[in-house]
């Protein structure tokens, strides 16, 4: 069997649930996890949770990473400081798609208080599944790779 992609996770109390259900599922398929959430739903503050999955993936620790909080958009902007993320917030299947196809985000971004667990494991395993595109979508990646040089401090 060929060992699977180390994907690192992180949420707050507010994606807890869902980080929870897409943790299991992806120990099921025989996804190698790192978790770096609390282990338990208890109140935390979403930047010390997103900064450590965000880093471990900017240094190339992990591949890809999937944060959770409860709408998403804090732990996204938490992510995209770091240089080198292209994290991508996504709500249906068509986003998740669309982030891997023409971004290929590396981190996946969903918010455990507007998603249901079913979606939220439909998104991930299409998050997880759809290849980059490539072609025109590279010349792009190069543009915001340029925008991160001249605008983030690079550690």
């Amino acid at each position: 069997m060929v060992e699977k992609t180390l994907i690192v996770l992180g949420s707050d109390h507010g994606g807890w649930r869902l980080k929870e259900a897409v943790k299991n599922d992806l120990l099921a398929r025989g996804y190698q996890v790192l978790d770096y959430s609390r282990p338990d739903p208890e109140p935390v503050d979403y930047p010390r949770v997103g900064k450590k999955v965000a880093r471990a993936v900017a240094v190339g620790e992990a591949e890809r990473g999937i944060l959770f909080c409860g709408t998403g958009l804090g732990m996204s902007m938490v992510a995209n400081k770091y240089p080198g993320v292209r994290a991508a917030l996504c709500h249906d299947e068509f986003t998740a798609r669309m982030s891997r196809e023409h971004n290929d985000a590396n981190i996946l971004v969903m918010g455990g208080r507007v998603l249901d667990e079913r979606t939220g494991l439909k998104i991930t395993r299409i998050w997880l599944d759809t290849p980059f595109a490539g072609e025109r979508h590279s010349r792009r990646l190069s543009q915001l790779a340029e925008i991160e040089k001249e605008n983030l401090k690079h550690s």
